[in-house]
Parts: C-alpha cells; structure tokens; sequence
C-alpha cells in the first residue's frame, strides 16, 4: 500500500476497532505505514490476526485481539493488554459497525398488497434492530468510554468514528442501520464539544459507496451482476462509480494529523463522489 501523503505518527498507539472488516483493516495498514503501534481489534480474532501479520511482515508494529465491542469487561481487559504490549491509546478509529437482515426490509415503499409476502415494516424484528443500533452506537460509545481516558491530559490525541452517507439521507429498507449511523454523526460532535477542553479532538468519516462484505448482496447478485439497487446508486453518485477503498486513506492521514488539522473537531466528512451533493437533477 501506497499512502497518498505522508504523516509521522511514530510511537504512537492506534486502537482500530472492526479490523477484521475490509475498510478499517485497511485503516490500521495506512497508520502503520507512519510509524504508529497498531492495535487491532476484532470479536473475529483469526481475520484481526491475519490483518496484524501482514503489517507485521511488511515491517510495522501491530497486535490483534478478540474483542466484544458491546461488553465494557471485554474491551477493559484488552485496553490492559495493549498498555502493556503497546502503551497507552493516543488515537482510536471505532469501525466496529454494520448492518443486520433482520432490521432490513425487503421493500422499498409500503404497499399493502405486500404484506405476508415480504418483510415489510411491520415486519422487522425488535432484536434485530436493537442488535443494529447496539452494534454501531454502544459499540462506538462503549470504547471511547475506556480508551479515551488513555488520551485526556495529552498533548494530542484523537478519536475518529465511522459514520456513513446514511446518517446524511437514510436510504430505503434499511431503517435501523440509516438511524445509528444518524446517531454516530451527531454522537461525534457531541464528543467533540465534550472533550474540547482535554486536546482530544473527534471527527468522523461518512464513506459513500464502496463494495465491502456486508453489502456485497445488495449491490450485486449471486452470479456477479449489479442489482437494481446499485443502479440507483450509481445513477446518484456523480462520478459514476463505487468507491475504491484506498481512496478513504487521505482523509484519515488529515483527521489525526495535528499539523494538517489541529483546528478541525466536531466535522463529518463525506467521502463519496458527491453523493451527498447530488439532487437528482
């Protein structure tokens, strides 16, 4: 991997939470590409640890860990780990997230004739919205709770949350997904405000369309062709393609370097091919 610029974040210790996803494992390879200690952590160790190998072998530092971003005991007990293999946390990433089929309608607009032949609305599942909102916002406040005691007193230090174009505009059938992302956004500035005073600054990163494993079925079908969904969402994404994953990395290098952005706190940006900006006209 090649970074878009460089940045020295040498020593310093980066918490990734969902590194064993597609996107914020790549996150935790750019950082360790400025020198910084990675720690990895993922509820699927084998995928963290085979992510922290790769860093390791291509000469960085870095430690996967198994950890349940909806349990406070869990993440406390490998917050004490890295300490000591690592140090203490000077920048965390909560990538943990994603969505649940059973917060997911099958139809775009409710009609009537549908119903007890489709998930509808009146049929989406309490525990899976519940699992949706559980995973995106306790799995983002949980952490921060125990890592960003790590940071208070430094002299730079930073917390970057993944929102997504769905906190902006909520997109059809997925209700509980749109709504969590909503409250990471505004979750985000909440923090910021909070922590204002403490030299932690927090912003996050709102990506638009890029194909990762937990929406590959709604963008493409089983023999590789797009859906009538992703037709939509090209036909609303100006430039006219999904994101590639590498192109989130300059904006991650700016959010937690304090030369390029020790005035930005509180912001949302929105990395997705003008999506947000598009009308539909």
């Amino acid at each position: 991997m090649k970074l878009p610029f460089q940045i020295d974040l040498t020593n310093k210790v980066v918490v990734v939470t969902g590194a064993g996803g597609v996107l914020c494992s790549m996150f935790a390879e750019a950082l360790s590409k400025t020198g910084a200690k990675i720690a990895l952590l993922d509820l699927n160790e084998d995928a963290a640890q085979g992510y922290a190998d790769k860093i390791t072998k291509d000469g960085g530092i870095a430690k996967a860990y198994k950890c349940n971003v909806l349990e406070k005991a869990s993440i406390e007990e490998v917050h004490d780990k890295i300490v000591k293999d690592l140090g203490t946390c000077d920048i965390l990433i909560n990538g943990a997230g994603g969505n649940n089929q059973r917060a997911t309608t099958d139809d775009e607009y409710f009609n009537s004739e549908d119903v007890g032949n489709m998930k509808t609305f009146f049929d989406l599942d309490q525990s899976g919205v519940e699992f949706v909102f559980n995973l995106n916002f306790i799995g983002t406040l949980l952490p921060t709770q125990v890592f960003a005691k790590d940071m208070v007193g430094k002299d730079d230090a930073s917390i970057i949350n993944i929102s997504s174009m769905n906190a902006f505009t909520p997109l059809t059938k997925i209700p509980a997904y749109s709504g969590a992302k909503a409250a990471i956004s505004n979750f985000t500035k909440w923090l910021a405000v909070h922590f204002s005073k403490t030299n932690i600054r927090c912003n996050a990163i709102a990506p638009g369309f890029f194909v990762t494993k937990q929406n590959k079925d709604l963008l493409f079908n089983t023999d590789g062709t797009p859906t009538a969904r992703t037709g939509k969402i090209l036909g609303s994404t100006p430039m006219d393609r999904f994101g590639e994953a590498e192109e989130l990395i300059g904006t991650l290098l700016f959010l937690v370097c304090k030369d390029a952005s020790s005035f930005v706190n509180g912001t949302v940006i929105p990395v997705d091919g003008g999506f947000s900006a598009y009308s539909g006209v």
